[in-house]
């Protein structure tokens, strides 16, 4: 029999509707690029299955190469990343390692589904925080939430960012991350935040939390701005400290992400400085396409701050 944390879960909402689609259907179903897999990484995979011998497992800590191909590009040293199977298993591996049961995740609201799923999975509790009406990371919501959370439903022992946030595609500035990181800071919160499409900015790059503190954990992947969704490549990026038990989860879960990905995965990274901006014209293209043709559906607005989601409004229904 299943534990009770399984009870009412099922396949997302997201993943349903495109079970079984049409191939001909454009998919307004999963968040992926609309664009190719960069020729670097089709290029490493064609070489590394002519060359290779054998597919062995690898180190759990991932292949050298792209350790330091992450390290480089995010400024930092080897032993402050953790190589995961995407991004969505460096969250559960965090959410693992340092939730207890009863334990309370504050997440965003609208915010993408799994971050409850997995905290769920841990055997916390989410509480949700507003984000504001444009989508953006409001640090007065977040603030009445963490107090909400000392005084009625358990104590809040991790606050999860997502910025640009799926679906919002709403930012956050660097004085609104100062602020949630000296909010977390003092109430000994763990601060993660979800950075998969910050890469995908439209106008202007955007702030990461590691340029604002270095004690929170801060996930990406190269399933979105390197276009390499099925790869399954992601990391953490955090002290060493928080990373090291996350790490023994991810062990259990996955030993290591698969090596042609992570040979692929590592050129991606290398040629980001050709990817990224390929990936970003790709995107603005795209908006472009929407001002001209759809421009009712940003009702007056810009871009979002970056990603591939529209969150537009929807008026409501006149009853008779």
């Amino acid at each position: 029999m299943a534990t009770a944390r399984m009870s009412g879960l099922g396949t997302s909402l997201i993943r349903s509707f495109a079970v079984d689609a049409p191939e001909t259907n454009v998919s307004l179903a999963l968040g992926e690029p609309g664009w190719t897999l960069p020729p670097v990484a089709r290029r490493a995979l064609c070489d590394w299955a002519q060359s290779a011998a054998s597919c062995s497992y690898g180190p759990n800590a991932g292949l050298p190469e792209l350790q330091e191909a992450v390290a480089d590009h995010c400024g930092t040293g080897v032993d402050e990343v953790m190589l995961t199977a995407g991004s969505q298993a460096a969250l559960y591996a965090v959410m693992t390692a340092h939730l207890d049961a009863g334990d309370v995740v504050a997440v965003p609201d609208p915010g993408f589904p799994a971050y409850r799923t997995v905290a769920r999975l841990a055997g916390a509790h989410t509480l949700t925080y507003p984000l504001s009406r444009g989508g953006e990371l409001d640090p007065d919501a977040l603030a009445a939430t963490l107090e909400q959370g000392a005084t009625g439903t358990g104590r809040v022992r991790m606050v999860v960012l997502n910025h640009p946030g799926n679906p919002t595609g709403g930012g956050a500035s660097r004085a609104s991350l100062e602020r949630v990181a000296d909010l977390c800071a003092r109430h000994d919160v763990l601060l993660v935040s979800d950075e998969v499409y910050r890469e995908l900015w439209v106008e202007h790059p955007l702030p990461s939390l590691r340029e604002v503190t270095p004690a929170a954990i801060v996930t990406e992947s190269v399933s979105k701005a390197w276009s390499a969704p099925g790869l399954r490549v992601g990391w953490a990026v955090g002290p060493p400290a928080a990373l090291a038990p996350a790490r023994l989860v991810h062990n259990a879960m996955n030993t290591a992400p698969a090596r042609p990905s992570q040979v692929a995965a590592a050129a991606l990274v290398r040629a980001s400085s050709e990817v990224l901006p390929a990936a970003r014209t790709a995107l603005t293209q795209r908006w472009r396409m929407v001002r001209e043709h759809a421009p009712a559906w940003l009702a007056g607005q810009d871009a979002p701050a970056g990603g591939f989601y529209l969150w537009a409004a929807v008026p409501e229904a006149a009853h008779p």
